[in-house]
């Protein structure tokens, strides 16, 4: 029971990546909010918290409506008392088009969602990790950090650059009251995201590569698990990782290496 005695928020919690990690910290005995935009699944990660035995709330907030966020971390510090813990999980791919197909509408959406609203997270969190300290973990991608072949994907890949320069940049603003920062960059995850992806004339910004057989080494081409994630996030958040802050980490068995 790792965690606890500790309160943490994990923003994207209807599935995937956020998901996995919001039952992981449950089972560690940690006090989890769980939030996303689409109510029907966070109430079901929620339930499911609860059925095991632990403790939950539901929160349906957009992570870029401000006005949203307020409300919802005020109901994490009524429920809990606190923030001890805090995953910024919520993305979307966005539209990946050539740029000049790319619209402004659609560049703004990406920008809100993961940018806007990792900021707004972080904004509104930060004045209670600083009561007591703790951990905060930004969910990148390896796209924009290390690779940049995804045909389109500019809008995504500078909001995943972006996240990491936070990260950084935050490290050391926020180490003083004695919070950590880190980012997790995943390769290939078995998630549902590709439920938000457009992806428009992918001809005409692809590069042709030939790959060795196989995308992923250490899996022979198979994707990640959200579970592989989860298990780094919460190392990252855990008293273990004590001395680990502004650090991107790398989690897409040698992906990344390939391109």
């Amino acid at each position: 029971m790792a965690f606890e005695g500790k309160s943490a928020l994990v923003t994207g919690a209807g599935s995937g990546i956020g998901k996995a990690t919001a039952l992981k910290l449950a089972a560690g005995g940690a006090r989890v909010a769980v939030l996303s935009r689409t109510e029907s699944e966070v109430q079901q990660t929620c339930y499911e918290i609860v059925a095991a035995g632990g403790q939950s709330i539901a929160l349906t907030a957009d992570t870029s409506d401000e006005a949203q966020m307020r409300g919802a971390i005020e109901g994490v510090t009524k429920a809990f008392g606190g923030i001890d813990i805090v995953v910024a999980n919520a993305g979307i791919n966005g539209v990946w088009a050539p740029i000049d197909d790319l619209k402004p509408d659609e560049w703004d959406q990406t920008m809100a969602v993961n940018l806007r609203g990792t900021y707004l997270t972080l904004h509104l969190t930060v004045p209670c990790l600083k009561v007591n300290g703790g951990s905060i973990v930004v969910v990148s991608s390896i796209n924009g950090t290390r690779t940049f072949t995804t045909p389109g994907a500019t809008a995504y890949t500078a909001t995943k650059a972006a996240q990491v320069a936070m990260v950084q940049q935050l490290a050391l603003e926020l180490g003083k009251h004695r919070i950590r920062i880190n980012a997790v960059c995943p390769g290939a995850i078995e998630t549902g995201i590709a439920a938000n992806t457009t992806m428009r004339h992918r001809e005409e910004t692809e590069v042709p590569v030939i790959w060795p057989e196989g995308e992923i080494p250490i899996t022979n081409g198979k994707k990640g698990s959200s579970d592989d994630v989860a298990e780094m996030i919460l190392f990252l958040v855990s008293d273990r990782a004590r001395h680990i802050t502004g650090t991107p980490i790398w989690i897409d068995g040698g992906q990344s290496l390939l391109r």
